[in-house]
């Protein structure tokens, strides 16, 4: 990422109580850039969505955050490895996650949404025999190996599979809806058609169990961020809609 100091792995942060956090002054928070409106680099920062509300938590805290960054589907593992506080990087809360991270309350809800070509397959029943790609690590290769006589061809990112759409190498990707809107109004926009969308998922901050004194300062402070009108003026500059799980 040109612009962004790539912290290497070796300067590990042991995952730590809320006093602990408190008393060092900052956050450490991992994420994988770019998932444009989310977390993407522009003129250099790291911003969009979930970074300013991450920024803004950390700031209601009284501490800075201090952003690492690795691959989406090793994040989770270097949570569990003590690498650093917490995970904001649009994942999803599922029973299987749960069972190795404890998550805060959604920050917001979204789900999978088949994003084609302008002629291709934009429902569940149109992908029966045609090729589905998903990135790997995400929740959307289980979603999509349920397509019935659909073909799942899995990618390093959700970049690769948007190439390998736009290049005709898959019918259709499976993707978070607002990715699929944002990749609408982009330059790719014109061959490009939104789909069916065929769950709903609630996305969370990720936070190593065992940090309830953490978990349990992130709700009060995302709830308040709801109440003052932080959240839904953070929302419509992303989204132009209030995207809080209803």
């Amino acid at each position: 990422m040109l612009g962004l100091t790539l912290l290497p792995l070796s300067q590990t942060a042991q995952a730590r109580s809320l006093s602990e956090v408190l008393k060092s002054g900052k956050i450490v928070i991992a994420t994988d850039p770019p998932y444009k409106p989310f977390f993407y680099e522009e003129g250099g920062k790291l911003t969009g969505f979930e970074v300013e509300l991450g920024e803004e938590l950390a700031r209601r805290l009284g501490v800075k955050v201090e952003w690492k960054y690795n691959k989406f589907d090793t994040l989770l593992i270097g949570l569990s490895q003590n690498r650093y506080d917490m995970v904001i990087a649009s994942h999803g809360i599922t029973p299987e996650r749960l069972r190795a991270v404890d998550f805060s309350a959604p920050d917001y809800c979204s789900g999978g949404t088949i994003l084609t070509t302008t002629n291709g397959p934009a429902t569940a029943a149109a992908l029966k025999g045609k090729a589905i790609g998903v990135a790997g690590g995400t929740t959307y290769s289980k979603i999509a190996s349920g397509v019935q006589g659909a073909q799942v061809k899995t990618f390093p990112s959700t970049t690769a599979a948007l190439q390998a759409l736009t290049a005709r190498k898959v019918d259709a990707i499976l993707v978070d809806q607002f990715f699929a809107y944002e990749m609408k109004d982009s330059a790719h926009g014109k061959m490009l058609k939104v789909g069916q969308r065929l769950t709903t998922e609630r996305v969370g901050f990720a936070i190593q169990k065992g940090k309830a004194s953490l978990t349990g300062a992130v709700n009060p402070q995302m709830k308040k961020m709801t109440e003052d009108g932080t959240y839904l003026k953070l929302s419509q500059k992303y989204f132009g809609r209030d995207v809080r799980c209803k």
